[in-house]
């Protein structure tokens, strides 16, 4: 007994799929955006991170009222998250996306 359900829908051979040229094209085109996107994210992080551990007096000094500069940066890790999702949609919206319909419409077609 499974619990899988029939859709009546293409059931294409994954590995074919995975070997075909346009899955690869999409693949790198993920990549080129994710993976230097995560280091720039990772490395604006480690800077905070060892700021805050090595640079006290830098990190303490107040930037307006009881505001210090390590606060600043703290918020400013969230602001960049954000700018990060919102970049990443749009990327996605705009190269993924289209790249993506294309395979699925040519597998659905198959059928």
């Amino acid at each position: 007994m499974t619990t899988e359900t029939q859709t009546g829908g293409p059931n294409p051979d994954w590995s074919q799929v995975y070997d075909t040229p346009e899955f690869q094209r999409l693949r790198s085109r993920f990549r080129r955006f994710v993976f230097p996107m995560t280091a720039l994210f990772l490395a604006w992080y480690a800077l905070y991170v060892l700021l805050a551990d090595y640079a006290h007096h830098f990190m303490s000094q107040k930037v307006i009222g009881n505001i210090t500069v390590g606060l600043v940066f703290g918020l400013l890790q969230f602001l960049s998250t954000f700018v990060i999702t919102g970049l990443y949609v749009r990327y996605a919206d705009r190269t993924l996306d289209p790249m993506a319909e294309e395979i699925r419409a040519e597998l659905e077609g198959q059928a």
